[in-house]
């Protein structure tokens, strides 16, 4: 079959014809002397790259004294491989005033070392506004170390339009902002973010990459998604993975995966974890295990951990622990952390404490709790306290919730409830209680309340109370249940009480005794009651003997008496023993 002739649209033709006829135009003219047309025409064809065809009009141009053809030759030598022979020509030009000429010396000094030279021309170009020649001058200066002058002339780069040096003025300036502060900081983050749109929009991809990273920590996540999008497309890994991130916190795992396939499989570490997080998940354990080896592969040593994560769970104890040291030599501080956890839960707590020590040191808050846990496991309580509050420091609500502890054992009770706050508002349902506690025994005791009357407003004590009764710690439960019958709410302190003794609080099935028998159910109660002597509580052994013995349930009552007389504590063992005498008496009569 014969192959149809391409198809030519009529704008692009017509260009053509013109460009010809241009073309036409100037070499007649060049033929008949005209410099100009020499200059031009020698241009011309330099940009098409016939170099041949170039040269001789370039020639006679600057024969004739034409600085724009003297530099355009010296392009010409310099791309046949002749760079002095250039240089010669573009001094020529560059002192005639051509900036382009002065732009090309500068470029070719540098090249050769001779960084004076290269500042004196490259100075000149900039001085008289060439771009290329303003950006090539900050690049010199930033290079020896004149942020100041770097700056300046970057930034002249920048506002005539060229963009990698408005990238680059944009990270000259979020540098210094996180120097700064206050307002100042503020303020050259702000102008940071204006040249990174500004690079963004003419197209660089790492400027729409860092705009994408500030939009999305400002939490606009549209446009922070768009910039992503943008420089992804563009071929910039990194976007392409932080796309994935931000669709995957959106619910779309599945357009998240597509881009960090796209991000891993164009060498990004991070997006082959991801993947490898991904996979391991979906309980996909080799193709998990894979990425992370190619995370591995592309320096990222986090695959090294969680190779060694993705082992452990697997019960893989030797081949976790492999790995983790391979990450933790590598320097991965939560690599050294799991490698000491994994070595202390095979007995070898002389191996694990230098490996929780390098942990800390790098930086990794649980390994200082752990360490903390490591010392009071010895009674070393000085030691321990100086990890712990190292790790409180940090934000480590446990950790906080330990020196809290130990300060209420000093007797500092105002730096006890400083750290007990830290531990409450971190979601420890302990910290909060304890934190109660405090406040609870500085306020006055309030007068009480018969039924009927307004309930008065919680106090601060009660609200912790609360809030640790409602993550399920029993003694807050059975305290929140005290004070709601106080009140004189029994609804709610039944529901308080109910909730600790089914959870196992012998506390709180005595007092749901106590509940009910007021209310007149004591067979119910009685219920309560035995479920709590039964955990070892005094107080409900002797009520459930009075309740036998008023019953008339004499063996009864005397087997309860004797079980409260153990338990205790002395004022219950005193009544016990005397209730148990009585009954053993009455027996016998």
């Amino acid at each position: 079959m014969q192959s149809s002739p391409r198809e030519e649209h009529p704008h692009d033709a017509g260009e053509a014809a013109d460009q010809a006829a241009e073309e036409l135009s100037r070499r007649l003219a060049a033929e008949a002397g005209d410099v100009e047309a020499m200059s031009v025409l020698g241009a011309m064809l330099l940009r098409r790259g016939d170099l041949d065809g170039a040269e001789p009009h370039l020639r006679a141009a600057t024969a004739a004294g034409d600085r724009a053809a003297a530099n355009n030759l010296g392009v010409l030598l310099h791309q046949r491989g002749y760079p002095d022979e250039a240089a010669g020509w573009w001094r020529i030009a560059a002192v005639a005033g051509s900036t382009a000429a002065a732009h090309a010396l500068g470029r070719h000094h540098r090249e050769r070392g001779d960084e004076p030279a290269a500042e004196y021309w490259l100075r000149q170009s900039a001085e008289q506004g060439h771009t290329l020649g303003a950006y090539a001058l900050a690049d010199l200066l930033e290079h020896r170390g004149d942020a100041e002058g770097s700056e300046r002339w970057m930034r002249a780069a920048a506002e005539r339009g060229h963009r990698e040096g408005a990238y680059r003025l944009a990270r000259a300036l979020d540098r210094k902002a996180t120097r700064a502060s206050g307002d100042r900081g503020a303020a050259l983050v702000e102008e940071a973010e204006q040249w990174y749109r500004q690079a963004a929009a003419r197209g660089h991809r790492r400027a729409a990459l860092h705009l994408g990273t500030i939009l999305e920590k400002r939490g606009e996540l549209k446009e922070a998604g768009r910039w992503y999008l943008t420089s992804a497309k563009d071929g910039e890994p990194r976007a392409a993975c932080a796309l994935g991130f931000l669709l995957r916190d959106a619910g779309d795992t599945e357009n998240a995966a597509v881009w960090w396939l796209r991000a891993a499989q164009d060498g990004d570490g991070n997006a082959a974890n991801a993947l490898g997080a991904l996979h391991a998940e979906r309980g996909q354990t080799q193709t998990a295990e894979r990425w992370y080896r190619a995370a591995m592969d592309a320096g990222d040593i986090n695959g090294a951990y969680n190779l060694g994560l993705l082992c452990a769970d697997q019960g893989r104890v030797t081949q976790a622990e492999q790995w983790y040291r391979r990450a933790a030599y590598a320097g991965h501080r939560e690599a050294a952390n799991a490698l000491a956890i994994l070595l202390l839960r095979a007995g070898d707590e002389t191996g694990a404490e230098p490996w929780f020590s390098k942990a800390a040191e790098a930086g990794s808050v649980d390994a200082a709790f752990n360490l903390g846990i490591l010392h009071a496991g010895r009674g070393e309580e000085r030691a321990a306290l100086r990890w712990y509050e190292r790790a409180a420091a940090a934000g480590h609500t446990e950790a906080a919730l330990q020196v809290g502890m130990a300060r209420l054992r000093d007797g500092e009770e105002g730096e006890a409830e400083r750290f007990l706050r830290c531990a409450a508002g971190g979601g420890s349902a302990e910290a909060a209680y304890r934190l109660a506690t405090v406040l609870d025994a500085r306020r006055p005791p309030e007068p009480a309340h018969e039924l009927g009357e307004p309930v008065h407003r919680r106090s601060e004590c009660e609200e912790w109370y609360e809030r640790a009764a409602t993550q399920g710690h029993r003694r807050a439960q059975v305290r929140v249940g005290m004070l709601a019958a106080a009140r004189g709410d029994v609804v709610e302190a039944a529901r308080w009480y109910r909730e600790a003794a089914e959870a196992g609080s012998r506390n709180g099935a005595f007092n749901l005794g106590l509940l009910l028998a007021r209310e007149g159910s004591e067979p119910e109660a009685a219920v309560w009651w035995t479920r709590a002597a039964d955990a070892g509580h005094g107080r409900a052994a002797l009520r459930l003997a009075l309740v036998h013995a008023r019953r008339g349930e004499l063996a009864e009552g005397q087997r309860w008496a004797d079980r409260a007389a153990e338990l205790g504590p002395p004022a219950v063992t005193e009544r016990a023993v005397r209730l148990r005498d009585a009954l053993r008496e009455e027996l016998s009569a």
